[in-house]
């Protein structure tokens, strides 16, 4: 018997096979070619075989496990074991680039879904009051002031929707709140609720539709009774005469608006300190922690009759709403939900009524305002009053035009509210 030492391409020993018969092997040479490797000191030629390469698996020695190739080529690798060759490794995902096209992909998808979002609610915005036609209007000072009015509209409210609501049939529509935002340019923002029952005195006017002209003949009435009378215009008219204040913006929401608002966001907890029940508005509350839905949020900014102060008392509850509203409005689980952001916006813009010169940028730093002012950062107030005559509320005139001159130079309203 006859030991045939062998040895691989790589240089290695191989294994001894007794008894001098050929066992066939295959072996890479790099060149790519396969060949057949007769085990009997090389008695038997090597055979070329085309298109084969390994299967990548390296154990030290050769499997025999070949691999017809596509192309017929092998892969030319460097055998690592005895004649066993190796393809190259699978290189490493580049995953810095990989995040780099993921944040533009991002990006890009944020910046299209805003901008489609920014001209979705501008197209929503009615623009329907025409500050041009206010006639000798004050002049205007540091900041911006918004005229921010509730109105009784029952546009677009189903008879059912007016008998759930409270609202009556009424044609036509008034003012339910009136309040004055002074947006200050280095902050410090001020909101004064205005009582529906002020005594003012009826100015000069033209006509909002007719374009008449109406002189002042010292008419004394109610605030609301210059809207009831010719709309928006001349309510922006009258707060101009009387407080000396220019209104830059006007902004209106209707019970309907207001209602849905509230519901698209899923109702705002208020803390009620005291019970009250009110017929005329459905109120019907109970002292303590509770969530308002949308019906019951409209009686409650609503209810005069049922409070010890009246009107005064409602505008404290309408601040008092609008603060825990704006909250709750602008809270992550409702601006980053798509699926309660779309609605809340879609019900406000829906009934929002705005001057011919407010943009989306507008309403929103009017918002932003009053969700600062009603949470603690500014001052909320009412209009300093001086007393009643005939059931009118009398404003102070004196401590009026000091606190117009304070809006008007950025400062920080140091008169005492009603």
């Amino acid at each position: 018997m006859r030991h045939v030492q062998r040895g691989g391409p790589s240089g290695r020993p191989g294994r001894q096979q007794a008894g001098g018969v050929p066992q066939q092997h295959s072996y890479d040479d790099g060149s790519g070619q396969r060949y057949g490797d007769a085990r009997d000191d090389m008695f038997e030629p090597r055979t070329p075989r085309q298109g084969s390469y390994d299967d990548g698996y390296d154990s030290g020695y050769n499997t025999g496990q070949v691999y017809g190739s596509p192309n017929g080529q092998g892969n030319g690798g460097q055998g690592g074991g005895d004649g066993y060759a190796t393809r190259a490794p699978r290189p490493a995902p580049n995953w810095r680039r990989r995040i780099k096209i993921g944040s533009i992909t991002l990006v890009v998808v944020l910046v299209a879904v805003s901008v489609g979002t920014y001209f979705w609610a501008d197209s929503k915005l009615k623009r329907e009051v025409d500050l041009s036609k206010v006639i000798e209007r004050p002049d205007g000072g540091d900041g911006t002031n918004y005229l921010i009015v509730g109105s009784d509209s029952r546009e677009g409210m189903s008879d059912q929707d007016k008998k759930d609501l409270h609202t009556g049939s009424a044609e036509g529509k008034r003012t339910d709140s009136m309040m004055i935002l002074h947006v200050a340019d280095d902050g410090g923002n001020t909101m004064i609720s205005l009582p529906r029952d002020s005594n003012v005195t009826i100015p000069s006017f033209k006509g909002a539709e007719s374009g008449k002209l109406y002189p002042n003949q010292g008419r004394q009435t109610k605030l609301n009774a210059a809207y009831a009378e010719d709309g928006p215009e001349l309510l922006v008219r009258t707060v101009e005469y009387n407080t000396g204040l220019r209104i830059d913006h006007y902004a209106e929401i209707g019970f309907g608006g207001f209602a849905e608002i509230v519901d698209a966001v899923g109702g705002v907890e208020m803390d009620i300190p005291e019970g009250f029940k009110d017929e005329k508005s459905g109120a019907d509350f109970e002292a303590g922690k509770q969530t308002l839905d949308g019906k019951e949020a409209l009686a409650f900014v609503r209810t005069r009759y049922a409070l010890k102060g009246s009107d005064l008392d409602r505008t404290k509850n309408q601040q008092k709403f609008l603060a825990a509203l704006a909250n709750q409005a602008a809270t992550p689980g409702t601006v980053m939900n798509p699926f309660k952001l779309y609605p809340t916006m879609s019900a406000g813009l829906d009934t929002l009524i705005v001057d011919k010169d407010m943009g989306l940028f507008d309403v929103a730093s009017m918002f932003w305002a009053m969700k600062g002012v009603t949470g603690g950062d500014g001052k909320s107030m009412n209009m300093p009053l001086a007393g009643s005559a005939g059931g009118n509320l009398l404003w102070d005139k004196a401590k009026v035009k000091q606190m117009v001159e304070q809006l008007n130079n950025d400062e920080k309203v140091t008169v005492s509210g009603g």
